[in-house]
């Protein structure tokens, strides 16, 4: 398969940080606390850190600016966004990219880890998965975070509004509030989520791993299995055997779910 131009890569991702960022007014936001809370709570000036669902890279060089001395192994299996990311960040010292689907069994194991993670993180991807499969991966994510280790997971994730009603409203209602205001800055997105998608896989440089995601049956579109609630994913972390579970950051339903492993 021909490289892609780290120039050109570079175009793509930062397209992609525009249209995500449209979405997600506090994208950058959330990114700094992440990142913060991966400092503080490892302990170290050198962890390692699993960043789940990493498309093209975007928090993997975040978290090296702020942690120059750690070690990013970023896992996808899109095989477009991890050749965005390797072309773009591929030379950057303590990253690496690694092609594994999180929905198979050994997915943890395939890494190949020297030592246990300090850390795990992940934003916007960990909803993608069924039930079933968050159960799993969680379950294999206890197995490779040492004792004491952090799971980061930045994502829109509701309260159930059949258990807390109330609550689910308001986190309704601030998330409303906040696409009114970024409306009304801007109408429309200069380039949304599916337009970008269209139009990366029709980039003849891109034509090769598109080919490769059409094989992997890989789609751009939610088909209504994803995970969405917060209970659903503190209930599968209580079944890991993860020993602390909150919200550390929030702004309505926008919020980075924290777990620990005992210790």
């Amino acid at each position: 398969m021909p490289a892609v131009d780290r120039d050109r890569a570079v175009q793509w991702v930062d397209r992609w940080d525009a249209q995500q960022q449209w979405y997600m007014p506090d994208r950058e936001e959330r990114f700094t606390a992440l990142t913060d809370a991966v400092a503080a709570g490892t302990g170290r000036a050198d962890p390692l850190v699993l960043d789940l669902g990493c498309g093209p890279g975007s928090l993997a060089v975040r978290l090296l600016d702020r942690i120059p001395g750690a070690r990013v192994v970023a896992v996808d299996t899109d095989p477009l966004l991890l050749t965005l990311g390797r072309a773009a960040h591929g030379g950057r010292p303590g990253l690496r990219f690694a092609d594994a689907d999180l929905r198979d069994e050994g997915w943890a194991a395939a890494l190949g880890l020297d030592r246990a993670a300090d850390a795990a993180v992940s934003t916007t991807a960990l909803h993608w998965l069924r039930a079933g499969e968050l159960r799993a991966v969680y379950v294999s994510l206890a197995t490779v975070l040492r004792p004491g280790g952090l799971l980061l997971n930045g994502d829109h994730l509701k309260e159930d509004e059949r258990a807390v009603p109330v609550l689910a409203r308001l986190g309704d209602a601030l998330t409303e509030c906040q696409a009114v205001r970024r409306a009304g800055g801007d109408a429309a997105p200069r380039e949304d989520w599916k337009a970008w998608w269209q139009a990366a896989t029709a980039d003849p440089d891109l034509a090769g791993p598109a080919a490769d995601r059409e094989r992997r049956r890989l789609s751009e579109d939610h088909h209504g299995a994803e995970t969405v609630l917060l209970i659903e994913h503190v209930a599968a972390l209580r079944l890991a055997g993860f020993a602390e579970i909150g919200t550390l950051w929030q702004y309505g339903d926008n919020r980075i779910l924290a777990a620990v492993t005992p210790a």
